[in-house]
């Protein structure tokens, strides 16, 4: 009871408020009548009170934007009216209230909710009819999130032309409020594409003290999250606040794009002060409330501030409506004008209006006017849908409840003026924006659309750059650092991810943009990328293949000489029985010869993708059996000296080396000794394949890795020292008769095999190339043709090409000729 009489007593309070109303503008009868709360005047700074008191908005500042949408919902309705389609014999009236406080505006809302001059809040819906059945408006989020929840009790469908905060399309607190203006969530990313679509990182934000702006920070903040995009500076710009010290925050950071989301009442003094302050260079990115503004591009001074962006609603021509300014202007302001004691209530008096020209009021600020249309058009349909309209006639029987146009408003889906007219389950509608730019430096300035922004039916962004007003193309810059070139990785400074120094990535890493600029991700393994690079290449795979002309060279060698070797085997078996075989060794030359075949075959296991068998058998096979020529050499050295020299000098020793087959006790021993080693080195440690990938940047080299070197340094210390013993004892012999004199050519053979190895071990600890492997098999290969051609071959040769040389008589005629030597000396 106690709420009924308080809502009472306000709608009588303010329908016995005594003003003088010119209510032609204002009111208009009609079988239906729609609300309208337009800032004809706004509340420039508000006062503290101490006692309750109505606003007379006539005493604050007149607004022509205000009063160019308020002539908008009067076109809309008249041309509705005037319609044999839409509401036929159905006429829409209004009462239209100058909303210009936020929170000292209520006698109008109370009004709108009244029935016969009284309000019951708490009377069933069905039973309760509010004097309007719709309304549109108010202009600012601020005034609508205020209003909205007042609307609510009666569930009257609230078609809002002028409120973009995103908290309003929360339909579990605001399910009455439709809006025809996108929402700051919408805004806001169309701001982030413009400052995205211009590379810029560093940017300021501005807003008023209002809901508007801070719901544009919240989601300004939200939204660039998770891009490149730094909030360098954000500041409150207020009436009458210090914007000297804002601007200079501004400049002291280097910041030169600035977005200014605020109503245009507290960016006109803002931008003034900018041109005060000799601003230059800037881009000022404006929000929709001060885009289109018809007074600030003609400020003195204003191009030297820098390039004003601005978005905006993109429809904003309304075919008609100048003639019916014109006309309204032509009208003697008489024509429907009542009592001043009927007045609908108090602030509809406007004098200011009645002074504008109508050239001055069409080309107002036309940002909100489709938005206004649009609302006043969404309710005229969804009554025309409520009455069950027919072609020519509506049924007038039905009566019409608020919540019935709120359920036809959510399904509608009609075009408009090129548009299309829908509303989502948030109540918000598809958006047809557009980027305008200021041309400030023309006379008259003027405001030029360079890119569009849709959202329907698919979300579609661009900006004509070739329209933009930089010279030579040249983007303004306004980044914290300077991007960083291909292939350097970001340092932060500070605690901002837009300040950075640029560091270039070392080799085999890369810096991939996408996935996070901070870091040098190192490549796989099987990749590998230069300095300063931002992808990985496909390392190539190395190593000896059989198609290689240097390998087909050295197997083409070693066929060749393993074919020789077995030639020569058949040619000493056929001349087992003759001198120059048994002076050679006899059954020793077959071991050698046999030794040297199977050390000629390791060489293939050199070539191919490597495996264990291939690592262990290529050097395993050649020094086993190479050793035990090796031995046999030895053995063959010392045997000749031995007969010849020290027969005579140590005969005890020469008849127990007779006796007891001193040569194979000694080939034994030392193969024996050589093949423990061997085993050893192939089980304890051996060679394993393994890839390099640290000699060749670019390359993985397959290569056998030698991991004990002790195991190996005994194989090699058995086989180079039976190497020196053969040497010692070739020298030692090296006057013996010229049939049995090998110390030259297994001097020449031994020197060779040194000489290939230091060579070949030489370069191993030099050079890293696949390469290398060629020089190891070259080595073997050298080693077995050293003794093939010192020692086999020259027999061989006697034995072919000499046959008389080749007989007892020719060696029994040699051993005296040195005999008879050694005797006369």
């Amino acid at each position: 009871m106690l709420l009924n009489h308080i809502c009472t007593f306000l709608v009588v309070f303010t329908v016995f408020f005594k003003v003088s109303c010119s209510t032609s503008e204002f009111s208009l009868d009609g079988d239906y009548l729609l609300g309208g709360l337009f800032p004809v005047h706004e509340v420039v700074q508000t006062t503290s009170r101490f006692s309750p008191e109505a606003t007379e908005c006539k005493r604050h500042t007149f607004t022509k934007s205000g009063y160019f949408m308020f002539q908008v919902m009067r076109y809309a309705v008249e041309e509705i009216n005037n319609s044999t389609t839409l509401l036929p014999n159905v006429s829409l009236g209004y009462d239209i209230f100058d909303h210009c406080s936020d929170t000292k505006n209520f006698p109008s809302v109370l009004h709108f909710m009244s029935q016969n001059g009284s309000i019951k809040p708490r009377e069933k819906l069905n039973s309760h009819q509010s004097k309007v059945i719709a309304l549109t408006g108010p202009y600012g989020s601020s005034r609508t999130i205020t209003v909205a929840q007042v609307l609510t009790m009666d569930l009257i469908p609230m078609v809002n032309y002028g409120a973009s905060s995103y908290e309003l399309s929360n339909k579990l607190k605001y399910p009455t409020l439709i809006r025809t203006v996108a929402s700051s969530n919408v805004l806001i990313q169309m701001i982030i594409r413009i400052i995205q679509w211009f590379g810029w990182n560093w940017v300021a934000f501005l807003g008023g003290p209002d809901n508007y702006s801070e719901d544009g920070l919240k989601l300004f903040y939200k939204y660039t999250e998770n891009t490149s995009i730094c909030l360098a500076y954000q500041d409150t710009i207020r009436i009458g606040g210090n914007y000297n010290q804002t601007l200079k925050n501004i400049n002291s950071k280097n910041i030169n794009v600035i977005v200014v989301y605020a109503v245009a009442m507290y960016v006109e003094n803002f931008i003034r002060a900018a041109i005060a302050n000799n601003i230059q260079g800037k881009v000022w990115i404006a929000g929709q409330g001060w885009s289109m503004h018809q007074q600030l591009p003609k400020e003195p001074g204003i191009e030297k501030i820098g390039t004003v962006i601005g978005i905006n609603d993109r429809t904003m021509s309304l075919p008609g409506f100048d003639k019916f300014i014109y006309k309204a202007k032509a009208t003697p302001n008489n024509g429907n004008v009542k009592n001043e004691v009927q007045s609908k209530i108090c602030n509809q008096e406007c004098k200011e209006g009645a002074l504008l020209t109508a050239e001055q009021i069409i080309n107002e600020d036309p940002s909100y006017a489709f938005g206004v249309y649009s609302s006043i058009h969404s309710i005229a349909r969804a009554l025309h849908k409520v009455l069950q309209c027919k072609i020519n006639q509506c049924s007038k029987n039905i009566t019409v409840k608020p919540y019935m146009l709120l359920r036809e408003i959510k399904n509608l889906d009609f075009p408009l003026n090129g548009r299309e007219v829908k509303y989502d389950l948030n109540g918000d509608s598809p958006v047809s924006y557009a980027v305008v730019l200021w041309h400030t430096k023309t006379k008259p300035p003027r405001i030029e659309m360079v890119g569009t922004f849709d959202t329907y039916p698919e979300t579609y962004f661009t900006i004509n750059n070739s329209l933009m007003p930089w010279d030579n193309n040249t983007v303004p810059f306004s980044n914290c650092s300077v991007e960083c070139e291909d292939g350097y990785s970001r340092e932060r400074e500070g605690f901002n991810d837009c300040c950075f120094q640029c560091i270039k990535c070392p080799q085999n890493t890369y810096v991939d943009y996408s996935r996070n600029p901070y870091t040098c991700y190192p490549c796989a393994e099987s990749e590998w990328s230069d300095e300063g690079s931002t992808t990985c290449k496909r390392r190539s795979v190395v190593y000896l293949q059989f198609t290689e002309i240097s390998s087909i060279l050295v197997i083409f060698s070693t066929v060749c000489l393993i074919t020789l070797l077995i030639f020569i085997f058949c040619l000493f078996a056929y001349n087992y029985n003759t001198p120059v075989v048994r002076s050679a060794g006899g059954n020793m030359c077959f071991l050698m010869l046999g030794c040297l075949v199977m050390s000629s075959i390791s060489v293939f296991f050199f070539f191919g993708q490597p495996t264990s068998v291939h690592c262990i058998l290529r050097n395993f096979m050649f020094s086993f059996f190479f050793t035990i020529c090796l031995s046999c050499l030895t053995v063959r050295s010392f045997q000749i000296v031995c007969v010849f020299k020290m027969a005579a000098g140590f005969p005890i020793l020469h008849s127990l080396w007779v006796k007891h087959n001193g040569q194979w006790l000694f080939i034994v021993f030392s193969t024996s000794v050589h093949f423990i080693s061997c085993v050893l080195w192939a089980t304890v440690s051996p060679d394993h394949p393994v890839k390099d990938l640290l000699t060749f940047h670019d390359q993985i080299m397959l290569i056998c890795e030698r991991k004990n070197t002790v195991t190996m340094s005994i194989v090699l210390f058995i086989s180079w020292f039976l190497g020196f013993l053969c040497i010692s004892f070739s020298y030692m012999g090296r006057d013996l008769p010229k049939s049995y004199n090998e110390a030259k050519i297994i001097t020449f053979s031994l020197l060779l095999y040194y000489l290939s190895w230091i060579t070949y071990y030489t370069i191993y600890l030099t050079f890293k190339s696949k390469y290398v492997l060629l020089l190891n098999a070259f080595a073997q290969i050298s080693s077995i043709y050293g003794i093939l051609f010192s020692y086999f071959v020259p027999k061989s040769y006697i034995m072919l090409f000499q046959p008389k040389k080749n007989t007892a008589a020719y060696f029994q005629t040699t051993i005296q000729n040195y005999t008879q030597t050694i005797s006369r000396s």
